[in-house]
């Protein structure tokens, strides 16, 4: 394929992140039940075989944070570095959002300072929970009031919840990452985040969750006025200021959702592999291609959005 694609939902498992979290925590979370078998050069072959010019990379769940604070800061620099490397030893092909130790706070703004100043991140990635605390809690102001003062991207992945044991059987990716990320979302809403932080640009996982078709039931809660107050301008609107990628969600019953509530300026494309497998990837480049997208609208979607949110992304991309 020609390579014109943009993938701002590709996931890494460097070595010693997979030796030091172990398949016992990764495994379960994912349909296949195991932890993907990677290496850059799996990506590259999956993004040859795709049409995929770019991937910028994120760490996924389970994330780092497993209780201790020094092995989650050593595990947010090793990720951190090792993307960078792929970056440099692959001109053009990988750019990364940079992992945070959170819920450590200090460590996290010193690890966007590094992330942003010296690795040249393109973005920052987040987890939608952390130990249960959301991202509208006030512990995490100070390091949205710095990514806010520097404009950063923050692109969001789901995690487990942990307020959740329903259907055990059930891996989290299927049900509860789609509720863990409309639930983050309803957390930046009504704390006040998204209207407070408007430098940031947010981009969130799987087309939003289930955002898109209950947004209008979120909307209703601002007939309270302690949540009234901090959406200001209308819970609509603020939802149409974010963006979604397209991960396992190029599908008539999602789009046709989305694209009630954003136009595809809002959309970029998105893979998930290799926690989605290629065949799904596959799945994502046709499906797109068979919802009766304009050619402008199917270009913006797979490529110039993300050219546009990310100017300064060192990318091969074609551009006509």
């Amino acid at each position: 394929m020609v390579p014109l694609r943009i993938d701002v939902h590709h996931h890494i498992l460097p070595p010693g992140y997979t030796a030091e979290v172990g398949d016992s925590r990764i495994g379960p979370l994912i349909v296949a039940g195991r932890t993907p078998d990677w290496s850059p050069a799996r990506s590259l072959e999956a993004m040859d075989r795709n049409g995929i010019a770019t991937a910028v990379t994120s760490i996924s769940a389970p994330g780092l944070w497993f209780g201790d604070v020094q092995a989650t800061r050593k595990l947010a620099r090793y990720c951190n570095e090792y993307a960078a490397t792929m970056r440099r030893d692959h001109p053009g092909r990988f750019g990364f959002f940079a992992s945070l130790p959170l819920p450590d706070i200090d460590a996290s703004l010193a690890e966007i300072e590094y992330g942003l100043d010296v690795l040249r991140a393109d973005g920052i990635g987040l987890l939608t929970n952390y130990d249960g605390r959301y991202p509208g809690d006030e512990a995490f102001a100070p390091v949205f009031d710095e990514l806010n003062r520097r404009g950063a991207i923050v692109y969001f992945h789901p995690a487990a919840a942990p307020c959740c044991s329903c259907l055990p059987e059930i891996p989290a990716a299927t049900l509860d990452f789609p509720f863990d990320t409309t639930r983050a979302v309803t957390s930046l809403l009504y704390s006040g985040a998204l209207s407070r932080f408007r430098r940031i640009r947010f981009i969130f996982s799987h087309a939003g969750g289930t955002v898109p078709f209950l947004a209008q039931r979120i909307a209703r809660l601002a007939v309270k006025p302690e949540f009234k107050r901090h959406v200001p301008d209308g819970v609509v609107t603020e939802l149409q200021r974010l963006f979604y990628d397209t991960a396992l969600s190029a599908n008539l019953f999602t789009f046709r959702s989305l694209l009630q509530l954003v136009s595809p300026a809002q959309v970029l494309f998105g893979s998930d592999y290799p926690f989605a497998p290629e065949s799904t990837l596959v799945d994502t480049v046709r499906g797109l291609s068979e919802l009766g997208l304009t050619d402008v609208d199917l270009l913006a979607i797979e490529r110039d959005n993300a050219l546009r949110l990310m100017p300064n992304l060192k990318t091969n991309v074609l551009v006509t």
